[in-house]
């Protein structure tokens, strides 16, 4: 099922009013996955929608009241990283098998999606994305060795990571969506240091594969900035003025997904760590 309600962002001088509840309530989603159900919340971040689906029993995307079409794809393009069991998913008489960590794409106009586990004790745990789209392209799935991994940052920083881009220019082409992971090696915890923002894409942080660990997500204005702690299957909504940045308590791997105005991985605007507050 969907929340009721659109997720609304603060305006980013109202932030360093917020508490820790408030702060929580308008960045921080949980309980993703339910078995045998699909939860996902409508946000006002670039009209994202994130989500999670369990099916020890096969689940169908709804339809839901604020797409304003006949289907819940007839405007819009999905994107789903399998974290779970193996699983599969029926888009429109075709089926495409996914293993732990492989990536789907389903284009604008895709009417009917049924998602399914091959072992309902071993369930898949597809977390998805959709935005609008304007165009279609091919329906498409990718594992992780074809996802052209580039390995980054070193020990001595705690940042030793690869990043794996699924759904961008350079991969399974979309309208809007870009999507991938990251997994940070044995002894690294910083992710994305030193931080950016994008004013031309939202950004989206699924932390997984923490175990009983935490993760500390920093967000705001580089110069006001706030913090909020992930346990295991959290998300972290950022809006395009805020940093996105975090350091857990042991490695761990998270799935980013953006959408806005362009599709360019390193349009970035870089800030310092010493402009940091």
């Amino acid at each position: 099922m969907f929340e009721n309600t659109i997720r609304r962002m603060p305006r980013p001088q109202d932030v360093p009013r917020l508490n820790t509840q408030e702060l929580r309530d308008a960045f921080h989603i949980t309980n993703l996955f339910t078995p045998g159900e699909l939860r996902g919340t409508f946000t006002d971040l670039d009209r994202l929608v994130v989500g999670g689906i369990m099916p020890v029993k096969p689940v169908e995307l709804p339809n839901h009241q604020e797409t304003g079409r006949a289907y819940f794809l007839e405007r819009r393009e999905f994107g789903a990283i399998n974290v779970g069991g193996a699983g599969a998913v029926h888009a429109d008489g075709k089926t495409f098998s996914l293993d732990r960590l492989d990536c789907i794409y389903l284009p604008m106009g895709t009417k009917s999606v049924t998602f399914e586990s091959k072992d309902a004790k071993n369930p898949a745990k597809f977390y998805f994305l959709s935005c609008p789209a304007h165009t279609a392209h091919p329906a498409a799935t990718m594992k992780p060795k074809d996802a052209s991994p580039v390995p980054l940052g070193a020990s001595a920083s705690a940042n030793r990571r690869t990043i794996y881009k699924y759904i961008h220019p350079g991969g399974i082409q979309s309208c809007q969506l870009v999507m991938g992971f990251t997994a940070l090696e044995e002894g690294s915890v910083w992710n994305t240091f030193p931080p950016h923002t994008h004013w031309r894409r939202t950004e989206i942080y699924f932390y997984f594969d923490l175990g009983e660990n935490v993760v500390t997500h920093l967000l705001g204005e580089p110069r006001e900035t706030r913090h909020l702690f992930l346990r295991n299957e959290e998300v972290a909504l950022s809006p395009n003025w805020s940093i996105h940045c975090g350091c857990g308590t042991a490695s761990y791997k998270f799935i980013w997904g953006m959408a806005g105005e362009n599709q360019t991985f390193d349009d970035m605007d870089a800030v310092k760590p010493a402009d940091l507050r």
